[in-house]
């Protein structure tokens, strides 16, 4: 069964379960900002607006979560309207990010994340107090963070755009450090527009770019559905991952039971040009994840600050209940 109508019929019932005034001690919101591309290549007040609400909302907002393709061509012009939107959040707010394919060298033959570290250096970001480490000294290709937030400890684990076999050994072993904090994923490509993670025989796998096309790779990189068998099932504490990059209507969600019996909590969002409905990239769409601790509550939005506009169906508001926090 498609995972969003198991869902819908809780919206009429508890979608105003959540208040969005008020931030108590057993809330925690998270905002998902999904590709930018489109509007840092052409649209740069769109990624700015997105970035002014999230500060204009800083005192309910706990983390941030970008999820890669900063830019579309990975051209210094681009970088910097990346770096100024991202930017406007520092000391403000906590955030991450990811690199997507549109972030490496061209055609994505290889993992030149030259120009990303340029712009967002490890210098800057390891001096953060919620930085936590990262899988390369000086690089900020993958990294972790932890934070504090509705009387409970996170972890986000940031994932390069298809994870290679020894960046996953690495962060099994970050989460497997942790084993009380709550794990929040986060990659560029994870889920499908189907409700299924990403594997053989669907479009835009990271294995079918310049990176992934070496059959006898030492270090293979590797798609959802091999990201799920090798790390995201393995670990009792991990709640949510995050993706983007998938086209077609740019959303998904599925929740999954791991191996120790946890439920994982699994979503895509997309809303760059391209994307249907997507009036060329300016719709500006952010997700807003409002958790209540306290209720075992989840319930996602789709916003537009640039809009000022809900996107509504159940592709893009839904709720959880009786998550195991």
């Amino acid at each position: 069964m498609n995972n969003k109508k198991i869902y819908r019929s809780f919206l009429g019932i508890c979608l105003g379960v959540l208040t969005t005034s008020c931030h108590t001690s057993s809330q925690v919101r998270l905002v998902v900002l999904p590709d930018i591309q489109t509007y840092t290549r052409l649209y740069p007040e769109v990624a700015y607006s997105q970035a002014q609400w999230v500060v204009d909302h800083a005192d309910s907002v706990d983390f941030v979560l970008q999820l890669g393709d900063l830019t579309d061509h990975n051209k210094p012009n681009q970088w910097d309207v990346a770096a100024k939107a991202l930017n406007m959040m520092d000391s403000k707010v906590p955030y991450a990010f990811v690199m997507g394919n549109h972030d490496l060298g061209k055609n994505s033959n290889k993992r030149d994340s030259k120009l990303f570290n340029e712009y967002f250096p490890y210098d800057k970001y390891s001096r953060m107090k919620y930085f936590g480490g990262a899988y390369e000294e000086g690089k900020m290709d993958n990294v972790w963070y932890t934070f504090k937030a509705g009387g409970l400890r996170w972890l986000v684990v940031c994932l390069e755009f298809g994870p290679r076999d020894s960046v996953l050994a690495w962060a099994d072993k970050v989460i497997k450090k942790h084993p009380r904090h709550k794990v929040i994923i986060e990659t560029h490509a994870y889920m499908y527009y189907d409700d299924t993670r990403m594997g053989e025989g669907d479009r835009w796998l990271p294995t079918s770019y310049g990176l992934g096309k070496r059959k006898d790779d030492p270090d293979p990189v590797n798609n959802g559905e091999q990201m799920w068998d090798k790390l995201v099932s393995k670990n009792s504490n991990v709640l949510f991952v995050f993706s983007g990059h998938v086209m077609d209507d740019g959303t998904g969600m599925l929740v999954s039971v791991g191996e120790h019996g946890n439920k994982v909590y699994q979503m895509l969002a997309n809303y760059q040009g391209g994307i249907k409905n997507s009036l060329k990239g300016k719709s500006g769409f952010l997700r807003i994840v409002d958790i209540d601790v306290k209720r075992k509550i989840v319930k996602v939005q789709t916003y537009s600050p640039y809009r000022d506009e809900y996107r509504r169906g159940e592709d893009s508001e839904y709720l959880f209940e009786n998550v195991d926090f």
